[in-house]
């Protein structure tokens, strides 16, 4: 109950202990709903210390649960009126096809999983999965000036990808096959499912780890030639590096959740910019930090090629609260000192 007495908003989310998860905890907490997570091993403290430390806000329950384990959803998701998918495996240094195959599989039994415990508790009036705009890329266009505009009607192409097994391809690849098996389990139960499509997140989050954008978006601070070469993909695979503070990401989330004609997927991006744009601002903004520019090397792009619209999104009536990459960046120095990718 709340303090009038009235009962409050309950949602669940997967995946507490991610960068995403933690932030959207964070704002469902901070607006007043009551929240169930769910993390794989509650007693990790090394991993959800955070979640602690965010009961501090608000009523927030956390439950032991894996993608792996049927039916383990069931106790975070019952009594819910929303639950946000957010837990998805992601590992983006894959090596053999066996492995990138694998993450694929799990991403997808995981996500019916989920939804099959959505079902089951009769309460939930919306499901909001989130996926990523790597399911919704092209690939780079041709360098004829023109600049590739991607909407929710883009998807990447899973036959494609499979027959090349280029790069990352086994996360594009998952992304699309979870957004397209949740779409029929959801209409097959009459659940209301909305998909969040997010590009690049950065930002402070109140996790204590981020293995995915925050480390390869500092790269060209840190010198970590591995995550500089998951930023490299990124602008390879879609001809921008398109940003979005994860704040927003999970402002968007509650968006689509609460906004009863919501419907269908929504791309999340606020900026597209090149790793080329991105050296030069963090030169400019932290001369404290020498940019590595011995990274910069081979065919970067010097204007984006693509853009990933949010036309949608806004259209309905979200607004970025992050569109410049001055504020978007704001917190992350100190976010990656904490994270041990920057030196204090």
């Amino acid at each position: 109950m709340s303090a009038g007495g009235k009962m409050k908003k309950t949602a669940c989310v997967t995946g507490g202990s991610g960068y995403i998860g933690s932030a959207l905890i964070k704002l469902l907490l901070e607006k007043g709903y009551a929240v169930k997570t769910t993390v794989r091993n509650p007693d990790d403290m090394a991993k959800n210390s955070h979640l602690k430390a965010l009961q501090a806000l608000g009523p927030l329950e956390v439950l032991p649960a894996d993608l792996e384990v049927e039916g383990s959803f069931d106790e975070a998701i019952a009594g819910c009126e929303y639950a946000f998918l957010v837990a998805a495996p992601v590992n983006l240094k894959l090596e053999t096809p066996e492995e990138q195959q694998e993450q694929i599989d799990v991403a997808v039994r995981g996500t019916l999983n989920v939804m099959r415990s959505c079902a089951k508790a009769g309460t939930v009036k919306r499901v909001v999965l989130t996926s990523s705009a790597a399911a919704a890329t092209k690939g780079q266009p041709e360098g004829d000036g023109h600049v590739l505009e991607l909407d929710e009607e883009s998807w990447s192409d899973v036959d494609y990808l499979m027959a090349n097994k280029t790069g990352p391809w086994s996360y594009p690849v998952s992304k699309v096959l979870v957004e397209k098996e949740a779409s029929r389990f959801a209409e097959e139960q009459g659940i209301s499912l909305v998909t969040v499509c997010p590009v690049v997140a950065v930002g402070a989050a109140p996790a204590p780890n981020a293995r995915t954008s925050v480390p390869s978006c500092l790269s060209l601070l840190s010198g970590d030639e591995a995550e500089f070469r998951v930023l490299r993909g990124i602008e390879m695979a879609s001809g921008t590096v398109p940003l979005i503070h994860v704040e927003d990401v999970c402002r968007a989330q509650l968006f689509v959740a609460e906004e009863e004609a919501a419907a269908g997927r929504y791309l999340c991006s606020s900026i597209s910019t090149t790793i080329l744009e991105l050296a030069r601002f963090l030169a400019d903004k932290y001369p404290q930090y020498t940019v590595k520019t011995n990274l910069l090397t081979g065919d970067l792009l010097e204007k984006p090629m693509a853009c990933v619209s949010s036309a949608k999104l806004l259209r309905e009536g979200f607004d970025y609260k992050y569109k410049t990459l001055d504020g978007m960046y704001d917190d992350m120095i100190d976010y990656g000192k904490a994270l041990g990718i920057l030196p204090s």
